[in-house]
């Protein structure tokens, strides 16, 4: 089976899992939206369900949907109020917790997520997400649930990650949480990363604060269990340097985090270029840039053929679930090539791939349309440094 975890949620990634990502150990999948997206048989012995409580970070602003769905579970309203997160009444806790993971539970997941609410940069939810912690325990403990427990570490803010003293709270808080839920792996993902934006922050705050957090994770939760992302590279930075078992991945689309029962927007149209590692977005002086960037390569190159394919059918790549099939198929392979590597060389293997997208990404024009990203190497170079 592959390392990676497939962030499933809507009709079309299921469509690409079934297509590209059929020997993933387990596909994700929240629970709001499990009857529409796991038949019982499809992913059989292989989900990892999400009980959706991610949601009550910013409560007043989630669709309609997931509230009417949420507000079954009984005490759902008492706890989505933030006033009594600091006191929260442990049995109203384990009737919501005992509900919530029973109706989980129906679908015979591998892999349950532990209800949590997303860290903040304060303490205040500290006491809230124990108590669930907690429960979740208790509830293992009685059911006999026999299955994994993955205990959630949903970073809102940058600033919860670069510094030094806000990474010990929260590594802190993980330790007990863990332990409180009788947990057997965690999930760490900075919700706010867009990873391949090439902005200058990434290289110099954002992944070695990144870094330091799975390091700081791994001292003290010992677990053979552990997951980073979804994000674009720094998902396989963190698994081929060891730091993470499994890198949660976008398919297709969604190479970052979103909350359950957020107000979707429509999706911005991207194809990958496989030689650079990257994507770009679908506009109006894309298929300008394809044509320079041919003109400036030998038809020897590689990439002369790979970015003539793409102008020569880009009317048809540039239709929404056209290129992302495009891109899940370009991710699926990138991630084989760096999985074939021995498991000790995988750091090194990124590292020479990633370089070789690097070098070719210098010799090309600008993405004039891609804002911060608009060097070709721009996405790739600060996840090339921080492979090693």
């Amino acid at each position: 089976m592959a390392d990676h975890i497939p962030f499933l949620t809507s009709e079309e990634g299921k469509s690409l899992v079934e297509k590209y990502y059929t020997d993933s150990e387990v596909v994700r999948v929240s629970l709001h939206r499990a009857e529409d997206l796991l038949p019982r048989e499809t992913f059989s012995g292989r989900i990892w369900l999400d009980p959706s409580v991610d949601g009550m970070d910013e409560l007043l602003t989630r669709q309609n949907s997931w509230l009417d769905f949420m507000t079954e579970f009984p005490n759902f309203r008492e706890l989505g109020d933030p006033s009594r997160w600091e006191k929260p009444d442990a049995a109203e806790v384990y009737a919501f917790v005992k509900a919530l993971l029973g109706q989980c539970a129906k679908f015979k997941p591998a892999w349950i997520t532990v209800p949590q609410i997303p860290l903040s940069n304060t303490s205040a939810r500290n006491k809230i997400n124990r108590v669930l912690a907690s429960a979740t325990g208790k509830w293992k403990s009685t059911t006999g649930y026999s299955g994994r427990l993955i205990l959630p570490l949903v970073f809102t803010h940058q600033d919860q990650v670069n510094l030094k003293t806000a990474r010990n709270a929260k590594v802190l808080q993980a330790e007990r949480c863990y332990h409180d839920a009788q947990a057997d792996g965690f999930w760490a993902v900075d919700k706010s990363l867009a990873d391949d934006n090439g902005s200058s922050t990434l290289r110099n705050k954002r992944f070695p604060g990144l870094i330091c957090l799975h390091e700081e994770l791994n001292e003290h939760i010992t677990s053979k269990i552990r997951i980073a992302g979804p994000y674009w590279g720094m998902n396989l930075v963190l698994w081929a340097r060891g730091l993470v078992d499994y890198p949660a991945i976008g398919v297709g689309a969604g190479y970052r985090l979103f909350l359950s029962g957020g107000h979707a927007k429509p999706p911005t149209v991207k194809l990958a270029l496989p030689s650079l590692r990257r994507r770009v977005v679908v506009a109006p002086r894309l298929r300008t840039w394809l044509a320079a960037a041919i003109k400036g390569l030998s038809p020897s190159h590689p990439c002369h053929s790979e970015f003539s394919d793409i102008l020569n059918r880009y009317t048809t790549l540039s239709q929404k679930d056209t290129a992302r099939r495009q891109v899940a198929k370009f991710y699926m392979k990138w991630f084989n090539s760096i999985d074939a590597a021995p498991k000790a060389g995988r750091s090194m293997a990124l590292f020479q791939d990633l370089s070789a997208a690097y070098a070719l990404g210098k010799a090309l024009p600008n993405l004039e349309e891609e804002g911060t990203a608009r060097r070709p190497e721009a996405v790739v170079e600060p996840l090339m440094l921080s492979c090693l």
